[in-house]
This record gives C-alpha cells, sequence and structure tokens, in this order.
C-alpha cells in the first residue's frame, strides 16, 4: 500500500465532510470525499481504497444498504459515522460486517485512532498485532491465506470476510479442538467491533458459520459448547 493510506469519506453533509477530509489530509491521508453511495460506489469502482468512513443517514440509498454492498465484494474495512438515536442501526451495521463505529459529534483526533487502529487490524499499516507464522491453515474444505487475508474454498473461489470474521476465524484455526469462552476470543481477535455489544461475538459466528458450514443449522466446524462458549472442531494444518 501507498505511505498515504487512501479513505473514501462518505457524507451528504458538507460542514462535516470537508473539514473532515481537511483535517485527515493534514494528518497524512489521502481522501477523496463523495456525497452519497451513488458517488461511492463510482469512486470504489475506480480507485483502490483503504477505508471507508461511511455516514449511515443519507437520502437515497443509506450507508447501511451501501455498507452491506461493499461487504459482499471485498474486505475493504469500514467505520460509520453514526448519530446517538442510532444504536439499532450501529448493531445492524456492525452484524453487516462494519469494523468500528463512532458517534456523531465526535472528536477528529479521536476519529483519527479508531482509523489507524483498524489499517493496524486488517494490515492497512504494519503487520496485525498477532500475526501467524503461517502462510495459512487449512481446514476442511478451506484455506484461509493470512498473507492475502481471504478464506478460498475448495473451488478456488475466494470468500470475503469483515475484519471481525477474519480475526475470529484466525483465533479459532490458531487454537483448534479448544473450548474458548467469549471473552477468550474476544481478546485473541482483538477486535473493537466484535466488544461493541454483549451478543455481537455470537452474531459474527452465526455470519462465519453461514459462510463456512455446509449446514449452518448444523455447524462441525464451529461447535457451540453450552455454558462454556465455542471449539474449532475440524483438524487444521499450517501451510
Amino acid at each position: 500500500m501507498a505511505s498515504e493510506p487512501h479513505i473514501l469519506l462518505v457524507d451528504d453533509e458538507r460542514d462535516i465532510r470537508d473539514p473532515l477530509a481537511s483535517y485527515l489530509g493534514r494528518s497524512g491521508f489521502r481522501v477523496t470525499k463523495a456525497e452519497n453511495a451513488a458517488t461511492a460506489r463510482q469512486i470504489l469502482a475506480a480507485h483502490a481504497i483503504d477505508l471507508i468512513l461511511l455516514d449511515i443517514m443519507m437520502p437515497g440509498e443509506d450507508g447501511l444498504s451501501l455498507a452491506g454492498y461493499v461487504r459482499a465484494t471485498s474486505p475493504t474495512p469500514i467505520i460509520l459515522l453514526t448519530a446517538r438515536a442510532e444504536e439499532t442501526d450501529r448493531i445492524v451495521g456492525l452484524e453487516l460486517g462494519a469494523d468500528d463505529y463512532v458517534t456523531k459529534p465526535f472528536s477528529p483526533r479521536e476519529l483519527e485512532a479508531r482509523i489507524k487502529a483498524v489499517l493496524r487490524r486488517t494490515g492497512g499499516q504494519g503487520t496485525m498485532v498477532h500475526a501467524p507464522d503461517a502462510d495459512g491453515y487449512a481446514f476442511g474444505p478451506w484455506v484461509l491465506k493470512t498473507g492475502e487475508r481471504e478464506l478460498v474454498g475448495g473451488d478456488g473461489i475466494a470468500v470475503p470476510l469483515s475484519t471481525g470474521e477474519y480475526n475470529l476465524l484466525l483465533a479459532f484455526v490458531t487454537h483448534p479442538k479448544r473450548v474458548l469462552t467469549r471473552d477468550q476470543l474476544l481478546d485473541l481477535s482483538q477486535g473493537r467491533e466484535l466488544a461493541a455489544f454483549e451478543r455481537s461475538v455470537d452474531n459474527h459466528i452465526s455470519r462465519l458459520r453461514k459462510k463456512i458450514e455446509a449446514d449452518p443449522s448444523d455447524p462441525k466446524l464451529i461447535k457451540t459448547v453450552w455454558g462454556g462458549g465455542y471449539m474449532f472442531a475440524p483438524e487444521v494444518r499450517r501451510l
């Protein structure tokens, strides 16, 4: 990645969008602005974006819809910009795969710190705190490639993972056949997006199951241990 991370700032309010873009530009980021989701889609199709700052409440297509589109097509990190009254929308956004959220009105310095933290976790700047000593991990029909940060099936097709999903799956493959509590999973995945709400770990695991289990209603890979937590059941081979 270039020395200046490329941020896409999507917000329909010019009095927020323009000063924030100027502040982030002075802080060493390259910022491209979009006033709506349609413009954001065009920018995403034409440029390599390292992180998206995304307002939830916008006229026309809202931020949640755009977040769902981004997460279905790429692992690009997303930080939501939300109003205090939008707790339900924040929960939905995190379940869609957003990596973090900042509540308006916010401090630009806090937002800058959040951006840097997400970029570190996603490999945008330096390596992850818990970078594994392997190029990947194979389990069942799947390969989790740590260099590319992608999950590839037996058909060779990559399945998009959010930052939270990737970090959680990495925690599982590096600790197979062990019962892990929710608190342990939070510590291992080091994801603030998982800790934001009480049942967020369960929600991320539910989404992971839909992606990797043959029958998510009868999981064979990520098993629930009642009263204990979760266990990653398959044999894992380091690559």
